[in-house]
């Protein structure tokens, strides 16, 4: 039976600590069927939420159910998840089809041929599933553990960092099956570091910082949050007086100051235009350009800022 409130994940007032060290603090959210993103920099807490979702760890406070169910313990629940770690623990002398095979047993499928058939094939695979694993490159073993914690057509999947050595093509794979998935009702939800994977698949997103819930809600809304942030550079140039005087007369440029070492701290409301506007801008005032950075587009820092407003 599901939650009651239409949600299949309700996480209430969730800490977790280990000793002294808080991982997660009073955390409370909904996810519901469709694709979430559980976004946040590494060491925000977003794998120990997960395992505690998993049933891998216990909640030191508050409450964690899954379908309905605690996770901790609920070994009928764990046929109705799939779960997909962020490091590759696998056999690397496993053909693939051996660890989607195995992982089948483990979850007690009836027809282990005919969904391991349909694993494999979703994720493209069938190529390659007697090969093993260990001379797989790392997308592809990523992709063969995606087939093993789906083998058994579970209700919700639970994904800690998928991406995670893919090339553009298998990203594009990706999306699409996640895409498929979710319109079949499934609940998925998917760990990442890095907004832009999950920016084009998920429509709902939770952002965690220090253990705590930075934002939740429609992506594109706290995406525009983000957009609006005042955004730093560093420009390096051969006459950084000069460079700051003609930087300061774009609109784009909020303020400009001076290091000790002479370069310059931009601080600019509309980035993209900058970034389009400085090299013109250096050649019409004479100014050789050596260097343009940003200073502040770690998740780290978009994130403080989230929480900070």
């Amino acid at each position: 039976m599901t939650a009651s409130s239409g949600a299949t994940i309700e996480v209430l007032g969730v800490s977790k600590w280990y000793g002294s060290v808080v991982a997660v603090n009073d955390v409370s959210f909904e996810v519901h069927p469709g694709i979430t993103g559980l976004l946040g920099p590494n060491g925000a807490g977003k794998t120990t939420l997960l395992h505690m979702m998993a049933g891998l760890a216990k909640v030191s406070k508050g409450e964690m159910r899954v379908l309905g169910q605690q996770p901790r313990g609920g070994h009928g629940l764990y046929r109705r998840i799939g779960v997909m770690s962020e490091h590759e623990a696998v056999y690397t002398f496993l053909t693939g089809r051996e660890l989607v095979e195995l992982a089948a047993r483990l979850q007690g499928v009836e027809d282990v041929k005919a969904q391991v058939d349909w694993a494999i094939d979703t994720v493209n695979l069938a190529d390659a599933q007697d090969r093993t694993l260990g001379t797989y490159s790392r997308g592809m073993r990523q992709r063969m553990r995606l087939a093993a914690a789906m083998v058994h057509d579970p209700e919700v999947l639970i994904l800690d960092e998928p991406l995670n050595g893919t090339d553009p093509r298998q990203r594009l794979e990706f999306e699409r099956l996640m895409r498929e998935l979710a319109a079949r009702g499934r609940t998925i939800l998917i760990s990442s570091h890095i907004l832009e994977e999950v920016e084009t698949l998920a429509s709902e997103i939770l952002l965690i910082v220090s253990g705590k819930l930075a934002a939740a809600g429609d992506f594109r809304a706290i995406r525009e949050k983000l957009d609006d942030r005042p955004f730093k550079l560093r420009v390096v140039s051969e006459q950084p007086r000069t460079m700051a005087a003609a930087l300061m007369r774009l609109p784009a440029v909020d303020s400009v100051s001076i290091d000790p070492d002479d370069s310059l701290i931009v601080l600019s409301s509309n980035v993209a235009e900058l970034q389009r506007s400085i090299a013109k801008l250096a050649r019409d005032a004479s100014v050789r350009l050596y260097r343009v950075e940003p200073l502040d587009d770690t998740l780290e820092s978009v994130f403080s800022y989230v929480v900070e407003r």
